[in-house]
């Protein structure tokens, strides 16, 4: 009798010759690179560095696109990009000890947001792990440490015939649900010294599922066809899981209102009569959502955003599914179910019974409307028509990325991503410079289309380097920048809280000069040019700034009533 695991993938003739004749002249770098390669990927992000030049010399033997950054965090970023636009594990490649440490906040952000980053660093020689001060270059005690607590593995090499099994378990971490950044360390001498081993030919690039445990599905199934007022709220879970279709046909069999959070945005039909949109942060929503007897949770931890800074306080049943383990049940009570949104969600259609509830629409404008009356009193003229503009100058297909900035604040709520996938920021850590390397990363997994970024005059300065690389690998996105003066949210916050701001003021470059000095065209608009000169950048081929001098002002908040 033959067992599954008695089964063995033998290799073809073509491998076999080349385990048996290596070409010459291979070393660690060439089994880092072959790894990848064999695992499916296609390019890398990063930055080369002294302990990683084995690394970096073996990509000029290997058919995978570099694609070289200014800084590391940038690189990080892109990666990041990469990652949530193809769904695929993005290699970046960095050096030891400042390089790597350079990367951090990206990687942070990368695990807030699920983002499948995978990435490899050089480490001091061999003899210099252990914790001692052996006085190498970049050295630092236990360089692991530093990445331990941020992304979701950390995988330590210290021999050329682990770095196959170690790259593929890593990569087989960054694409198990939940997606998230992974950590590999090859020392220097493992990577330069010559190697015997035969050429990696494949590897087992398929990730575990995480199915739903039925009894729970039951359960949950049994309370939403029951429920008097079910709703839902749809987390980025539901985005990476590519479970939008599933989402929809639940929400329209239970009839159930949904509300998509920021990382949510897209996974349901912006005009469809059960969407609430994403107003998580307004109080009518939250209110509409306390009121509901059961409520379904996909893909979402229920965080600061997405539970209006935690004033949300549901009466009603909760049905959480979520495939992080440490966000089930971390802010609400619930029926917790650890799974894939996918899986999960379709568990639930086969299980649910079909409810009529003709008043759900209903229910849904009238919260809308109080929505857009609370908006329409503050005098936001001003604000709604720049994002107005944006939306109508950027193509529905497009995708596009947000800094940390007002109007990036705005779009979370009142921004129609048009569709799964299409609308990225760094609300997850909220580190500012994500917006422009991250479409980067995004133009270069599809140059398809043109990409468009968004940044504050503040954020912009993290990433000006970066043009230089947009311009080098010609990519097809623009940036607009809004100037303000500062960092334009702190200083409203500030105000607010103590009367008058400080540190919040900046000196700024001519953005639009700045932009031309690099080869990229630039161009000063205003509220009232700024969707023509936007679509006018974003049809153009290759890399653009949009400057727009304005100062916006947040919706007042709700969490504070």
């Amino acid at each position: 009798m033959t067992h599954d695991h008695d089964l063995v993938l033998r290799p073809t003739p073509a491998q076999t010759e080349a385990a048996l004749n290596p070409p010459p002249g291979r070393t660690g770098g060439d089994l880092v690179v072959e790894t990848l390669a064999g695992l499916g990927a296609t390019t890398v992000f990063g930055l080369p560095g002294q302990h990683a030049l084995g690394m970096f010399d073996a990509l000029r033997r290997s058919d995978l696109r570099y694609i070289g950054l200014r800084v590391e965090n940038n690189a990080g970023f892109a990666a990041d990009a990469y990652g949530r636009i193809t769904g695929e594990a993005a290699p970046l490649l960095l050096s030891t000890g400042p390089g790597a440490l350079t990367s951090l906040a990206a990687l942070q952000e990368a695990a807030a947001a699920s983002a499948p980053v995978l990435a490899i660093s050089s480490q001091v020689p061999t003899a210099g792990l252990g914790g001692g001060r052996h006085g190498y270059l970049h050295e630092l005690p236990d360089q692991a440490a530093s990445f331990r607590g941020v992304v979701k593995s950390v995988h330590t090499v210290r021999t050329q015939s682990q770095i196959p099994s170690a790259i593929e378990a890593a990569w087989k971490s960054a694409l198990s649900a939940p997606h998230g950044p992974v950590w590999v360390e090859i020392p220097q001498d493992v990577l330069l010294a010559r190697t015997a081993i035969p050429v990696v030919t494949g590897g087992d690039a398929f990730p575990e599922e995480l199915p739903p445990r039925p009894e729970l599905t039951a359960v949950a199934a049994d309370l939403l066809s029951k429920a008097d007022r079910p709703a839902i709220i749809a987390g980025g879970g539901v985005i990476r899981a590519d479970a939008s279709k599933k989402l929809r046909q639940l929400a329209e069999t239970l009839q159930a209102p949904v509300v998509t959070t920021p990382g949510g945005k897209g996974a349901f039909p912006w005009t469809h009569p059960l969407s609430l949109q994403s107003w998580i942060e307004d109080r009518h929503t939250t209110d509409f959502l306390q009121d509901a007897d059961v409520l379904l949770v996909v893909g979402s931890g229920l965080g600061e955003l997405s539970s209006n800074y935690h004033t949300f306080k549901p009466r009603g049943r909760v049905i959480q599914i979520e495939a992080d383990l440490g966000k089930l049940e971390s802010n609400h009570p619930a029926l917790g179910i650890h799974a894939d949104a996918r899986l999960a969600l379709q568990a639930l259609l086969e299980t649910v019974s079909e409810r009529q509830d003709p008043t759900a629409p209903e229910r849904v404008r009238a919260t809308l409307s109080k929505v857009a009356e609370r908006i329409s009193a503050q005098e936001l003229t001003l604000e709604q028509e720049v994002l107005a503009s944006v939306r109508k100058a950027l193509p529905a297909d497009s995708p596009s990325f947000w800094d940390m900035t007002i109007l990036a604040y705005w779009a979370w709520s009142a921004f129609d991503a048009k569709g799964p996938n299409h609308m990225h920021s760094a609300q997850g850590a909220g580190g500012l410079g994500y917006a422009f390397p991250a479409a980067l990363g995004a133009a270069v997994a599809d140059p398809t289309r043109p990409v468009l970024a968004v940044s504050g005059d503040g954020g912009a300065l993290y990433s000006i380097a970066e043009l230089a690389t947009a311009r080098q690998y010609g990519l097809n996105v623009t940036w607009l920048i809004i100037d303000d003066g500062g960092y334009g949210i702190l200083r409203e916050y500030m105000t607010d809280a103590f009367g008058e701001a400080s540190a919040t003021e900046l000196t700024r470059p001519d953005y639009v000069a700045l932009a031309e000095s690099f080869g990229v065209p630039g161009v000063r608009t205003t509220p009232e040019n700024l969707e023509q000169d936007l679509a006018k950048q974003l049809a153009s081929p290759g890399p653009s700034v949009v400057l727009l001098p304005a100062v916006l002002r947040m919706f007042a908040p709700t969490h504070l009533d």
